[in-house]
């Protein structure tokens, strides 16, 4: 099976369609980069060098410093696939990551996000 696309694609191309997503809904640029450094383990110097670099997905998470232990507690659906079934461990990830800014874009309490 050929790889998906999105593994090969920058994130620094996907970011600020996170932020604008956000945005629209009254979140804040911090508020996108809390959720995503939550889940990775980035802080906002190191999610700020992957932008800058030009990471592809597949090494923006091969670089992470430690993905959150309570990830799996991230649920629901995405595009119209449920997170906790997708079978791909790196396409999981961006899913994790996509129904984070879901969440935040939908007005959820930032505490809740981050399964705190």
């Amino acid at each position: 099976m050929p790889e998906h696309k999105i593994f090969a694609m920058p994130f620094a191309k996907v970011y600020p369609m996170y932020v604008q997503k956000a945005e629209r809904k009254q979140r804040t640029k911090e508020e996108v980069d809390q959720v995503i450094c939550w889940l990775t383990g980035y802080d906002p110097a190191g999610l700020q060098q992957q932008i800058e670099q030009q990471s592809d997905f597949r090494t923006f998470f091969a670089q992470v410093p430690a993905l959150h232990p309570n990830r799996a507690l991230i649920k629901g659906v995405v595009c119209g696939v449920r997170v906790e079934e997708v079978e791909d461990p790196l396409m999981q990830k961006i899913r994790y990551m996509d129904k984070l800014v879901d969440e935040l874009a939908k007005g959820k309490a930032i505490e809740k996000i981050l399964r705190a």
